[in-house]
């Protein structure tokens, strides 16, 4: 028996330091401020992020490339729902959250047996399933735990960690120590992060009074694995005879799935924490292969949605997929001194280099918003209302807030699902994702006849120029072919948004640009004596 415990112990600890393991190295990923983190070691994290992976492999079909999730179904066939355990960044988080709530507890906490809430899991994963199907990449942003987690990661606790680097930097600069510098924090705007506090705060607060209540209730993925653990090799499981019922496994069950009354565990919902084991006096429960006509007890069913059922949730998320688009949340007013300014028209938001076409992005993407907070210069920012109801949440370029850095293509490099596509720097500096227009009647330089040129100073591509306009003053110039619409013009320029002199129209299919031309180089004849 104390061989037994030792090994139930071991269990445990090696499930929590691998779980520890995978949150500190997701958690750098996400915040590193100084992009420390290697390419390859994040692609390596993000390939068994199950729902990224997914979507990979039905885009690409190559388990190769994105079969993740297949190794996890694997894994989850032989030890049940370990994956919700050590990789899920979403579960690890409620367990920390759980873990703090029972630390910080005046009284001993204890948690109870539930009956499944079968209906609503099979609901979420039903939703999850069409919206995989059909394309309706803002469902799945909303249900998929590794971008739940990693809106926490980037709207949350990056701004956190900048903040503290920078309080360190300034205090080590002090004392002459350079090792850290400081770094520009990412600003999005007010309501993604209102919204990632609000969602984050309701799956704490859950996680806080009942363990794994989400990830037994909403989360799809869960539900999923669960069907698959019905089938694993290897379960925790009673023993009737060393059973006394102390209670004492289902008081630490964040589950709540251990069912003393009739010796049962709920496989479908048990994480494979190992709490119960440890937990147990009489070494009544043990993990191991569940041998068929045995005398112990498991409960390995999800109880069954009848067709009734079933056909009321399609229609209920069919209803779902072709509601109507968000109405803008903020409607921008102009001041008094733009009245007589032209309001700039985009047929288009502009989308990350390498998304290829708006459609294929807001099917793809999950709205984990790793590109958002591995993005140099922060010009990608979630979206509101600017991709519509497809696309909300979904990472925009945002040239209020910064511009596209020419060499730049972390992005691509960092998305776990290829809906930003990795692009060499070659192609980056082709890649047109829309096409600049001067709207010279909002020009400071044709309404104050002042002298300007922020927009032609930072043009890497020279599709913007200055020529002669009157007075000895200069006015841009655009040449929108080869225009790359990285917003290097539109972010300098003085105006407000949106009565901007240029700004750059996005595209629905991102585009080739042509290079720029090399300026005719003038021969100058040079006198054989100088004048001096």
């Amino acid at each position: 028996m104390l061989g037994d415990m030792t090994r139930h112990k071991s269990l445990k600890w090696a499930r929590f330091s691998f779980a520890l393991f995978v949150l500190i190295v997701l958690t750098a990923i996400f915040a590193d401020p100084y992009e420390w983190i290697p390419v390859q070691v994040i692609d390596s994290f993000l390939f068994f992020q199950f729902v990224p992976s997914l979507l990979s492999f039905i885009r690409f079909l190559s388990l190769l490339a994105a079969g993740g999730f297949f190794i996890i179904v694997l894994v989850t066939f032989v030890t049940g729902r370990l994956y919700c355990s050590v990789i899920c960044p979403l579960g690890i988080l409620q367990d920390v959250v759980n873990r703090i709530a029972r630390w910080k507890s005046q009284k001993k906490r204890f948690f109870k047996f539930k009956k499944a809430q079968t209906a609503l899991r099979i609901t979420f994963l039903s939703i999850m399933a069409v919206a995989t199907i059909a394309g309706a990449g803002w469902i799945v942003t909303w249900l998929d735990p590794h971008s739940l987690a990693g809106r926490f990661f980037t709207y949350i606790l990056k701004p956190a960690v900048i903040l503290a680097n920078n309080l360190a930097a300034a205090v080590l600069t002090k004392i002459d120590v350079y090792s850290l510098h400081h770094q520009n924090s990412p600003i999005p705007s007010l309501a993604p992060v209102l919204i990632t506090l609000v969602v984050s705060g309701g799956i704490g607060y859950f996680s806080w009074k009942r363990g794994r209540l989400f990830c037994n209730t909403i989360c799809p993925v869960g539900t999923f694995l669960g069907v698959v653990s019905k089938y694993a090799l290897f379960k925790v499981r009673f023993n009737r005879e060393l059973c006394t019922r102390c209670g004492k496994c289902s008081a630490n069950c964040k589950s709540e799935c251990i069912d003393l009354k009739n010796f049962t565990i709920d496989h479908s919902r048990c994480v494979v924490c190992f709490n119960c084991l440890v937990s147990c006096p009489d070494d009544a429960l043990s993990f191991s292969r569940t041998v068929r006509g045995a005398q112990s007890v498991v409960n390995e069913e999800i109880d069954k949605i009848n067709t009734t059922s079933r056909r009321h949730f399609l229609v209920a998320a069919l209803t779902m997929l072709t509601g109507n688009r968000l109405m803008a949340l903020n409607n921008q007013k102009a001041p008094a001194s733009t009245k007589k300014l032209i309001r700039n028209v985009k047929d288009h938001p502009v989308a990350p280099p390498g998304s290829v076409s708006i459609a294929r992005f807001n099917e793809i993407c999950t709205g984990c918003s790793l590109c958002v907070s591995a993005c140099p210069t922060h010009v990608l920012q979630p979206a509101l209302a600017e991709y519509g109801l497809a696309g909300f949440m979904q990472p925009r370029m945002d040239y209020k807030t910064s511009f596209c850095n020419f060499d730049c293509t972390r992005c691509g490099e960092v998305c776990p699902t290829s809906a930003i596509l990795p692009l060499t720097r070659e192609q980056k500096h082709v890649t047109q994702m829309g096409r600049v227009v001067f709207v010279k009647e909002n020009c400071v330089v044709y309404t104050d006849e002042t002298d300007c040129g922020a927009c032609s100073e930072h043009c890497p591509t020279k599709a913007v120029k200055m020529v002669p306009y009157k007075n000895g003053l200069l006015i841009p110039e655009v040449n929108p072919d080869i225009c790359i619409g990285c917003g290097a013009c539109e972010y300098p320029c003085p105006l407000v948004t949106p009565y901007k002199a240029i700004y750059v129209n996005g595209h629905a299919v991102q585009q080739i640009a042509e290079k720029p031309q090399d300026e005719e180089k003038v021969e100058i004849k040079m006198e054989e004596d100088f004048p001096f």
